[in-house]
């Protein structure tokens, strides 16, 4: 149950369309459903403004088509599946409509692709290596209604390739800044742009680069103000955060 059908479920009780009773009933039942392997949240939408989001990895497929199928059965959707495996998105796509974007490991169900799209967020990259991370965040944005334009292989070895666009990097409301190796970009960007700017790590590099580590504590030591930061390849993290900073300004 989101926001809007609880409105509607009270606008119902005040006109006598339904007894309290009716509501209470359909409040206490609503909540979540349990499915022995599984605690499905529905109430999460009410709470937070999304559905919960099902975190694919270590899952069995079979599983994974139980969340998703309690999830449609109570009328949700726009349902993310992060970490989803190629061979568990196999099994999923004759069952559910899967929209699945295999670089990222992502998974979109019931998507609702007439959701009016608002606001600007970027997501940037080092480099085309850490694209399975900013796309995971791009599409993480788009789904819960957010415009993304994307600026990938953009990294400080080249600076004058970001530099060609910093006329769409100051109109944005949020930028992603995705990058391993030393991590450098978010700094770059967050000393150019008066926006929020969310820092991505990646496990991209060489060995010093110690599986993204390097990159997470230069950009938590990033001399730029207004940067902050997200564990390494957590792209969903960072598509969720800007998509609430994004939305602050809209009227509800």
């Amino acid at each position: 149950m989101n926001q809007k059908e609880l409105i509607s479920l009270l606008n119902d009780v005040q006109k006598n369309n339904i007894t309290p009773e009716s509501a209470a009933a359909k409040l206490k039942t609503a909540p979540f459903d349990d499915l022995g392997y599984a605690v499905v949240d529905h109430h999460r939408s009410l709470r937070q403004g999304v559905n919960e989001v099902i975190f694919g990895q270590n899952k069995a497929a079979e599983q994974i088509l139980g969340i998703t199928k309690n999830m449609l059965e109570n009328g949700e959707r726009d349902i993310i599946i992060t970490r989803l495996s190629h061979e568990s998105a196999e099994y999923l796509s004759d069952k559910i409509p899967l929209e699945y974007h295999k670089l990222p490991k992502l998974g979109i169900v019931n998507r609702n692709k007439e959701k009016p799209q608002t606001g600007n967020i970027i997501v940037a990259s080092g480099g085309t290596s850490d694209m399975f991370v900013s796309e995971e965040a791009a599409l993480t944005a788009e789904v819960l209604g957010n415009r993304v334009t994307r600026l990938y292989d953009v990294g400080v070895a080249g600076l004058h390739r970001m530099l060609s666009h910093l006329d769409e990097l100051v109109k944005a409301r949020v930028v992603i800044a995705v990058a391993g190796m030393e991590g450098a970009l978010p700094s770059v960007i967050g000393g150019l742009v008066n926006c929020p700017v969310i820092a991505v790590p990646t496990s991209v590099g060489y060995g010093a680069s110690f599986g993204g580590t390097t990159a997470l504590l230069a950009m938590l030591n990033s001399c730029a103000s207004g940067v902050s930061v997200v564990n390494i390849d957590n792209g969903f993290g960072a598509g969720f955060i800007a998509s609430r900073i994004n939305k602050m300004g809209e009227v509800k």
